[in-house]
């Protein structure tokens, strides 16, 4: 422990030793200096604890050598205790105006002198340790706001630059009116496929080696930042044009013809790649990062390792693909969805047997819209679930009206599109329908794609499989396209197979389109399946499926979709 040191100031020794003898059985080391500035020159070699000074000395006095101490920063917090035999009030006013902490009066009596010194030591200590917590804190603070900066501006996981360092030098590119710049941005195609069939820690070990062969491609200057998950985005300097541009973007989806070998398992990835190049147009940093993201998502329609570079006609799509959305939602909202129904009749006899349910937008501002326009949409913002359940319910309710007027042979068949194919809560929407609606499922068929099937072929067995024990009949819809399921349909629950448009539109007696289908029916045969042909327009179609022995069609040379009155008024008097 340190002994606590006191510097005692006055010209007469005498006085020093009074006070000495005074503090002789207290552990305090003391110091005598004879002036004024004898004790300002000592400060820094006696480093006091607290100064006992005479205010009535010659030269300097006890006054001004109190105001000079406590203007020094490093002993301004120095607790001076004025010895003095003036003890007026206008005195000890100039003492504490000069900046003393205490004063005691001549002749010093030793029990004031050791509490007055006692006290004021106890003072510098707290203040000592007050100024080394501070310090701590400082230094505290100081770090965690350079964790805090990291964390801001670096990834944690790859080390890379963060979305907010990447803003930074955008800015700083903008404000210095460079154009000759472009931002590409990079997302890796089905990187959710890695991280649920391996787990998190293999999807964090790939992007670190993503990140590993993107840097090799960095110049000097050029920044690469990690935007999210499994998106990074390049800031280039010194790019003109797209053609200077085309080396680099080749040079990144060459970097993902090579397997990553990630904890024992080599995995293929791709990227899409949108490009933003610069422009005096943009005044935000945000500004080009929403525009190379834009074409990214353009890139991502078009396919797996595919780039876009923006252009103006982008932003316009996107804003109407917007508008679409946000007009969807509110259709949804206001049941502006309608069901119309398309007669499916017996190519042998052209009666109607059935019909298929089909989704219309009654938009408040158009005529009705067909489906082709917003049905892409609804699949991709998940609105399709829904949409899909209001028209399986208005489906059911026509079909249970029309069977209590005396139609009761009639189906109904309604599309389950791939999205509502996977959603959790099919089978549980699809019961409270059938409750609510009364309607007898087995006059209800479902029509499943090919791809929904294909995707993950015992999901989708044990789905139908469960779909058939409620007596509701399984069509695979659009059948011929897909390519894959002929391998399974076999092991398949289902009861029809509709033939695609596409083979139906080019039927003629020996060509190709003739041949798939007459093997799709022959094969129905066998597997004691229903087939029904879509689109059927011309006469000659219908013959080439009658001398197939195609068993039921639709299509607009028998009726096209119409609402359930209309309906009622023509076909079902």
């Amino acid at each position: 422990m340190n002994v606590p040191s006191v510097l005692i100031v006055d010209d007469e020794p005498d006085n020093f030793d009074v006070i000495e003898t005074l503090l002789n059985d207290r552990h305090y080391q003391l110091h005598y200096a004879a002036s004024g500035q004898e004790a300002i020159d000592s400060l820094n070699i006696f480093e006091p604890d607290v100064i006992l000074l005479d205010v009535m000395m010659p030269g300097m006095d006890g006054i001004e050598v109190c105001q000079r101490i406590k203007a020094m920063p490093k002993w301004e917090a120095l607790p001076i205790v004025m010895v003095t035999a003036l003890t007026t009030k206008t005195e000890l006013a100039r003492c504490l105006t000069a900046g003393a902490d205490d004063f005691i009066s001549k002749p010093v009596n030793r029990l004031e002198l050791t509490a007055r010194v006692r006290s004021m030591l106890r003072i510098h200590r707290q203040y000592q340790q007050l100024v080394s917590f501070n310090a701590r804190l400082e230094a505290t603070v100081q770090q965690r706001t350079a964790e805090l900066q990291t964390m801001i501006f670096q990834d944690a996981l790859t080390r890379l630059p963060s979305r907010t360092f990447l803003l930074q030098k955008l800015a700083e590119v903008l404000q210095a009116g460079e154009s000759s710049f472009a931002v590409v941005y990079l997302d890796c195609d089905r990187f959710k496929l890695v991280n649920g069939s391996f787990g998190y820690a293999i999807g964090n070990q790939l992007l670190i080696a993503i990140t590993e062969r993107l840097q090799h491609l960095l110049r000097p200057g050029d920044v690469l930042a990690r935007m999210g998950e499994d998106e990074f985005c390049f800031l280039l300097h010194h790019i003109d044009d797209a053609i200077a541009l085309e080396p680099f973007i080749q040079a990144i989806l060459r970097g993902f013809d090579t397997s990553f070998v990630v904890a024992d398992c080599e995995l293929f990835m791709t990227a899409c790649i949108g490009i933003a190049l610069g422009s005096s147009v943009y005044q935000q940093p945000e500004e080009p990062l929403q525009d190379a993201d834009t074409a990214m998502y353009k890139a991502k329609l078009r396919g797996k390792g595919c780039y876009q570079i923006f252009d103006r006609q982008m932003s316009l799509a996107m804003l109407n693909r917007l508008t679409l959305e946000n007009d969807l939602q509110r259709a949804l909202e206001h049941q502006d969805f309608v069901t119309y129904y398309q007669p499916i009749v017996n190519l042998q006899t052209q009666k109607i047997v059935g019909f298929e349910a089909l989704v219309r937008w009654q938009h408040p501002d158009r005529d009705m819209v067909l489906p082709g326009e917003f049905i892409p949409c609804m699949e991709e913002t998940g609105l399709i679930v829904p949409v899909g359940m209001l028209v399986l319910k208005q489906a059911c309710q026509q079909l249970r009206a029309w069977h209590q007027r005396g139609w009761t042979q009639l189906t109904m068949s309604v599309n389950l599109s791939v999205r509502q194919f996977t959603c959790p809560t099919l089978l549980a929407d699809i019961d409270r329908v059938l409750a609510e609606t009364a309607v007898n499922p087995a006059h209800l068929k479902l029509e499943i794609t090919e791809s929904a099937i294909v995707d993950n072929a015992q999901k989708a067995i044990a789905l139908t499989e469960q779909l058939r024990s409620r007596q509701i009949q399984i069509s695979i819809d659009d059948f011929g396209t897909g390519y894959s399921s002929l391998g399974y349909l076999h092991c398949f629950p289902v009861d029809n197979l509709k033939i695609d448009r596409s083979f139906v539109n080019q039927i003629q007696a020996g060509n190709r389109n003739y041949q798939v289908v007459k093997t799709i029916i022959t094969l129905s045969n066998q597997l004691e399946l229903s087939v029904i042909a879509e689109g059927i327009e011309t006469t000659q179609q219908l013959q080439c499926l009658q001398q197939l022995g195609c068993e039921f069609g639709q299509g607009y040379l028998f009726f096209p979709p119409l609402a359930g009155a209309e309906i009622e008024r023509i076909y079902l008097k």
